[in-house]
């Protein structure tokens, strides 16, 4: 059987204006709408969307979407105070969900992260729909390891609750790595129980991700980089993302190597890339730091020649799917990157798309730009290589449509909605209210 005509209502927690939303939301939905999958899609956009001018770019991304069959919903997002706000989104989003379900006749909610499962998991109870937790990473686990919450907080116990009753009444469930699946599926609702799976890194509209030789030399000529090896960071600063060590790398690697430029292409925070150059005596002619629009990133990548991403390696970063690598590689780029996150790794060690760094030491950082320097003399066959494993990996028309597909058609097709046990019929607010004895 195929997907035509199946109604599913995709719930997102990240806005449609984010970035997140643009890249790794919309276009799958595009892609399996045009499967047949007639989507309607809930979101909760930031103060941004509620301005004039974000109500003008919601109206013209309502009536873009329209056109690929996606009906779009949107409620607020709260911020703060952090608990309370997001109680009350979820039941704004629990409100919202099940009358769009019972309006639009929808058979399936497909859930992106913990808090749309929860409203998700509120709906398989009320209206018996199928579910699909798309676990983006483990948040508990990423805000202990972010310094947020404390192991056995309130927070981190109502989350894991909440997650223990999504893994034990989704009727499917997608991971962005193959390295957390035999974690996790061992946890409590997962543990000898089986559920439709799928890995689904995440990829890049390899339309809007591609080398541009016209760009790239207009760039290079823009920002006086002829003749030069460009290493790029793409991205925000701090975070996850190592930027004090970054600083540390670029600083070594220009020191050692005279012809070699940074680029940090960041939308923000550029008085503190100066500072941190500056701090390592890096003059200001040898790195440069710029914001581009969205579709100007993929111009600025094809400038570069490799791409730099460390991230904090923790034991919740092994759920993690930097998007970054994806569109470092579709740019026709060799990545540098830092060991234990995620399924990273095996694009070095596989692959052979770039260096793998073990510990961070200026000897270590010197190398690896030696090393990469060596393996891509050959710069134009070094990018046919990295975009065909792009091509390959981390496709979302290819790549990310299959998987789903594959998934929604176990869930929709191959098996009746799953049962829900007794213990699991309550409101949706008992997913907030953690017991005593907790564990998580």
């Amino acid at each position: 059987m195929g997907l035509e005509g199946e109604r599913v209502l995709y719930i997102s927690y990240n806005g449609m204006l984010d970035p997140l939303g643009q890249s790794q939301v919309i276009p799958y939905l595009r892609e399996l709408a045009r499967e047949g999958v007639r989507f309607t899609l809930l979101s909760f956009e930031r103060e941004r969307a509620w301005t004039s001018e974000g109500k003008e770019k919601c109206a013209e991304l309502s009536r873009s979407l329209s056109q690929d069959g996606i009906e779009w919903h949107w409620l607020k997002y709260h911020k703060r105070p952090s608990l309370p706000a997001t109680v009350y989104d979820v039941f704004a989003g629990i409100r919202k969900a099940s009358e769009l379900i019972q309006l639009r006749q929808i058979s399936m909610v497909h859930a992106r992260s913990h808090i749309p499962a929860t409203i998700a998991l509120s709906m398989k109870r009320r209206h018996n729909t199928k579910f699909i937790f798309d676990v983006r990473g483990l948040m508990a686990e990423e805000y202990v390891d972010a310094g947020h919450w404390k192991k056995n907080s309130l927070p981190f116990l109502l989350t894991k609750k909440m997650e223990r009753n999504a893994f034990a009444a989704a009727d499917g469930l997608v991971t962005l790595t193959n390295r957390i699946w035999p974690i996790i599926r061992e946890w409590d609702g997962l543990r000898n129980r089986s559920v439709a799976h799928e890995v689904v890194p995440c990829c890049a509209d390899l339309n809007r991700f591609q080398f541009n030789v016209a760009e790239r030399e207009a760039v290079r000529s823009r920002l006086g980089l002829t003749g030069r090896f460009v290493v790029v960071y793409s991205g925000s600063i701090g975070g996850w993302y190592m930027t004090d060590e970054m600083a540390d790398f670029f600083a070594a690697v220009l020191e050692d190597q005279a012809d070699v430029h940074a680029l940090w292409l960041t939308p923000s925070g550029h008085e503190i890339v100066r500072s941190l150059m500056r701090a390592r005596g890096v003059s200001d002619e040898r790195y440069s730091v710029v914001a581009a629009e969205s579709q100007e990133v993929s111009s600025y990548l094809s400038a570069a020649d490799a791409g730099l991403a460390f991230i904090k390696p923790c034991f919740s970063k092994l759920a993690s799917s930097p998007t970054k690598n994806a569109e470092y590689l579709a740019c026709g780029l060799s990545l540098i990157i830092n060991a234990n996150v995620g399924d990273s790794d095996a694009l070095i060690t596989e692959e052979g798309v770039g260096q793998l760094l073990k510990e961070h030491s200026r000897e270590s950082y010197v190398s690896s730009l030696m090393n990469l320097r060596a393996q891509t003399r050959n710069l134009e066959e070094t990018r046919r290589h990295s975009r065909s494993v792009a091509e390959r990996l981390f496709n979302v028309s290819g790549v990310g449509l299959e998987r789903y597909s594959r998934l929604y058609n176990k869930v929709l097709n191959d098996r009746p909605a799953g049962s829900i046990s007794p213990k699991l019929r309550r409101n949706a607010v008992d997913d907030l209210m953690p017991k005593a004895d907790s564990e998580p």
